[in-house]
């Protein structure tokens, strides 16, 4: 459900971000947090709180939480490190802390409308239903304050068996096409708790007609069409999904052999706590959608606290955290996904990957290894295993673990075109080229013209290694062209349009891409490098050396250092490095 105004107002706005700063995708990567019980707190007030601060920019939540508790417990009344900690327990889902800091927030202030979110969030947690009603009523005012306080006080309501009321609050919600899906689509699930069902079906069915390609309304108006026996209708919503936003999810698939084998499918939201946490994850993904991550890390946070089965909340929390770096935090919520789960098996794919983002790459392999024997047919996570694999350039396992991935295929689909682009680096690396040609081909067949950004890869690595081997050298830059097309911001993908001119020897175009290359990436060691190569053909001597010295102190790849300094020491004697030096750039950076 999209296009929702989404933020918290007033100063807890401005924490969030504070806190929270780096998360939003783009952000320069920072070390990993380190686990929070190896942080010992300062001494004083004023160096927890600049530890504090310091965490809370390198994006490590635990320890900023862990420096704040401690500050606060120096100067208990002071009331901006308060609010300061109550964000940073949030963020961080330190549960009981957050809620301690949120009473002695509203003591001193009871128009903080966080504050008054959280407690409302506990009351409902704990069924004290007429609190929770009061605490969201005196949560603030403005649109996505009053969003979130009317879906949950109808839930509230429903909790307390008032039905009608809860249908009455959520009549609040008109004016927006928006506010008509979120009205209709928890009016459903409140109505078909209290048995009335046809008015139910009826919601349900206005908010699917709405937005028929979220996955969550798809997925209930399913479930609702087969729990009222049309498992005909059920089977042609799940399959129009599949055919028309995106083959092969899990939870469609999930829901699809399910009603194959006549087992029948449960509802999504059973109780009051469940439908809160629905109305939090469904306003985190709006959120998520206009780019609004920090915000909601901490409505995820709620809805994962009064659901821990809400499998999508879970999922789509690791990967906020993920994403902003927290690796450490990120594998210990993917870790919390129900077992019975359609998502389980992608979580577990993502605890590897997450062990091996850690620099424990052997625990990795042996977790997704017993993933593959548990279940021989998973085909994501033999990928995985071989994407492992593949990072630490170990190249000959990684293509022996992508061939036992394509064994198992059958006949390959539209979503399988990343294996095959993941096979093909593994053979271009260990000098098996027909091999890789074809599956870099077979890539680009297979995968949706919608996809620009990833053919914009393909494209890149396949063309550049043509080039590389002196192959179809009229197609190679053809392919390249289009890849810059596609992606015509991407410094590494114009260096391959750049550094196929130079293979040609058509030295005036090359330079012409290699200095939009640079200026797009100017602290790229490969791009520099190349650029100095081509300065030096047109007899540039004096630009290559500084270029050349300049990608020497850029820290480029060991073989690539001994590479540049005998250029700068002897001129350029070779006419061009191997396309195995500029791999990672080929790979898309």
């Amino acid at each position: 459900m999209s296009n929702v105004t989404f933020q918290i107002n007033g100063r807890s706005a401005a924490l969030v971000l504070a806190f929270v700063a780096g998360l939003h995708v783009g952000m320069p990567a920072l070390a990993q947090a380190r686990p929070v019980e190896k942080f010992e707190p300062a001494e004083s007030l004023e160096g927890n709180y600049l530890a504090a601060v310091v965490a809370g920019s390198a994006r490590d939540l635990g320890a900023a939480s862990i420096y704040l508790r401690e500050a606060i417990r120096n100067d208990p009344q002071n009331s901006e490190l308060l609010e300061r900690g109550f964000v940073a327990f949030l963020a961080d889902g330190a549960m009981n802390e957050t809620f301690r800091a949120a009473e002695k927030l509203i003591q001193r202030d009871a128009t903080n409308g966080l504050a008054q979110l959280a407690l409302g969030v506990r009351a409902l947690k704990q069924k004290n239903y007429a609190a929770a009603r009061t605490q969201l009523q005196r949560g603030g005012r403005g649109r996505s304050a009053d969003i979130t306080a009317t879906l949950l006080a109808a839930w509230a309501y429903s909790g307390s068996g008032e039905t009608n009321r809860a249908i009455d609050t959520l009549e609040r919600l008109k004016g927006e096409s928006t506010f008509d899906r979120f009205r209709d689509f928890h009016a459903g699930l409140i109505l078909d708790i209290a048995g009335r069902r046809n008015e139910a079906n009826r919601r349900l069915k206005a908010a699917y007609d709405a937005e028929k390609t979220n996955l969550r309304l798809v997925d209930l108006w399913a479930r609702q069409q087969a729990r009222t026996g049309d498992s005909e209708a059920a089977l042609a919503t799940l399959n129009d999904f599949e055919r028309n936003v995106r083959p092969n999810h899990p939870v469609v698939r999930d829901a699809i052999a399910k009603i194959g084998s006549k087992e029948p499918l449960q509802r999504i939201v059973g109780n009051t706590q469940q439908g809160a946490a629905e109305v939090l994850y469904g306003l985190a993904s709006a959120g998520i959608l206009q780019g609004d991550e920090a915000t909601a890390l901490l409505y995820l946070r709620f809805a994962v606290y009064l659901d821990p089965g809400h499998d999508l909340a879970v999922l789509t929390l690791a990967d906020i955290l993920e994403r902003a770096k927290q690796t450490e935090d990120a594998v210990q919520v993917y870790r919390r996904m129900p077992e019975n789960s359609p998502l389980r098996p992608v979580a577990d794919i993502q605890i590897g990957l997450g062990l091996e983002q850690l620099g424990k790459t052997e625990e990795a392999v042996k977790h997704l290894e017993g993933i593959i024997a548990a279940r021989p047919d998973d085909i994501d996570a033999t990928s995985a295993l071989g994407n492992i694999y593949r990072s630490r350039k170990r190249f000959e396992e990684a293509a022996a673990t992508y061939d036992k991935a394509v064994a198992k295929l059958g006949t390959p689909s539209r979503a399988n075109w990343d294996l095959f682009y993941s096979r093909g680096i593994a053979y271009e690396r260990i000098k098996k080229w027909p091999q890789a040609e074809a599956d870099l081909r077979k890539a680009l067949e297979l995968m949706p013209e919608a996809l620009g950004r990833e053919r914009a890869l393909v494209l890149n690595y396949l063309g550049y290694s043509l080039v590389d081997q002196n192959l179809k050298l009229e197609e190679a830059l053809g392919m390249l062209r289009r890849a810059v097309e596609l992606r015509p911001r991407d410094g590494y993908i114009i260096d391959s349009l750049g550094w196929a001119h130079y293979r040609l020897g058509r030295y005036d175009e090359a330079v012409t891409e290699l200095e939009k290359a640079m200026e797009l990436r100017p602290s790229d060691p490969v791009i520099n490098d190349h650029l100095g190569d081509v300065y030096w053909k047109t007899g540039r001597y004096l630009e290559a050396r500084y270029q050349w010295n300049y990608a020497r102190d850029l820290g480029p790849e060991p073989e690539d250092l001994t590479r540049i300094q005998r250029k700068i020491d002897k001129g350029l004697e070779d006419p061009a490095p191997s396309a195995s030096a500029a791999e990672p750039k080929k790979d898309g950076g």
